[in-house]
Order: structure tokens, then C-alpha cells, then sequence
């Protein structure tokens, strides 16, 4: 057992006698809640006893509290993620992946502004999802304008550019991987 664990186990049993001061009870009381034998419950509270979950679970019970308190769980930290935007070509761009390798995934906003097309080639494959307003993409012939919900891909080899039509501002969710790593997007099949 890791010395972590090993500690936790040992807060238990002070854990259950402070609880039990708390609450004003005595052992015979707390066993008469709790179904347990005063003298399992007092070995609990000396460390002489490993505590189980048959014996935490009536504890928590008879004092109203959760689990947790009874082990002392680490506290959950803040479960927020701190993105890092950072500006390029004119339009916001946010990593959603943190870890080098494989395809990266980016939420981007692009300005109104952008909407002069500078056709670009580079290695790699491109998924786009519009999640709001017109997207403008220029694939070599091919000039599309992607609306919310709607999706594309490409050969980064390809000339290309995308950007705003120019009515508004355009978010996007942007996969990007290294040549031959295509997206497979799984769904459901239309009915004929």
C-alpha cells in the first residue's frame, strides 16, 4: 500500500472520534445506530481496525455526512480549463489539445476582417465545423461558404484558404493532423 493510502487509513479512526464528541454520543449509542459492536467501533477509532466500507458506510449514515469526510478525501480541485488564445493571421485561436503529436484540436474565431483570401498549401490534414456564423473556404477551384452545423475536410497539400464572408464574425472548430491522418466522423445513416 502507498504511503498516501497508508495515511489516509490512519486519519480515519481520529476522524470517528472527533465525529463522534460532535455529535455527543457514546460508543454503546453509536453501536445501537449503526448495528456495529462498541468494540469494533472503538478498534476503528483507536487505528486498531482498518476501516471497510461495511463499517463506513452505517458510520456515514448515523452522522449525516458523506463518505468522504469519514476518509478525508482530497478536496476536487477547480475544474475549469485555463485555455491560452493566441492571435494569428487576424483570427483568435484557442488549443483544445495540450499534448504534442496526433491531431490537434482548436476552437477559432475569425474577424469579419478576414476575408481577403491568401490561398496557402502545407502538410497535413484539416476537419472544420462551423459552429457560428459563414465560413468562407477556398479549396484550389472550389469557393464554398459553410454554414452553422455544417463541416468540411482537406488535404492541407491542396491550395487553400478559409475566413469570414464578411457579414460576421465565424467560430469554428478546427482538427488538424499530420498527412494521412483523416477524421472519421461516425453517424447514423440517412434513411432511404
Amino acid at each position: 500500500m502507498a504511503n498516501d493510502d497508508a495515511e489516509v487509513l490512519a486519519s480515519v479512526g481520529p476522524r470517528l472520534r472527533a465525529l463522534r464528541a460532535r455529535h455527543e454520543l457514546t460508543l454503546a449509542e453509536l453501536a445501537r445506530t449503526t448495528g456495529i459492536s462498541v468494540s469494533t467501533l472503538s478498534r476503528l477509532e483507536s487505528g486498531e481496525r482498518k476501516p471497510n466500507l461495511e463499517l463506513l458506510l452505517p458510520l456515514a449514515r448515523a452522522y449525516r455526512v458523506p463518505l468522504d469526510e469519514l476518509v478525508g478525501a482530497p478536496q476536487v480541485g477547480d475544474p475549469r480549463v485555463r485555455l491560452k488564445p493566441i492571435t494569428r493571421h487576424g483570427a483568435t485561436i484557442i488549443p483544445l489539445t495540450q499534448l504534442p503529436g496526433g491531431p490537434q484540436a482548436y476552437k477559432m474565431v475569425i474577424p469579419v476582417t478576414r476575408c481577403e483570401p491568401e490561398l496557402r498549401t502545407h502538410e497535413g490534414y484539416e476537419w472544420l465545423y462551423v459552429l457560428s456564423g459563414k465560413l468562407r473556404l477556398m479549396l484550389a477551384e472550389h469557393d464554398v461558404v459553410l454554414r452553422a452545423g455544417e463541416a468540411a475536410e482537406f488535404d492541407t497539400r491542396v491550395p487553400h484558404w478559409f475566413g469570414s464572408t464578411g457579414d460576421a464574425p465565424v467560430e469554428i472548430l478546427s482538427l488538424f493532423g499530420a498527412q494521412g491522418e483523416r477524421i472519421h466522423v461516425r453517424a447514423k445513416p440517412l434513411a432511404p
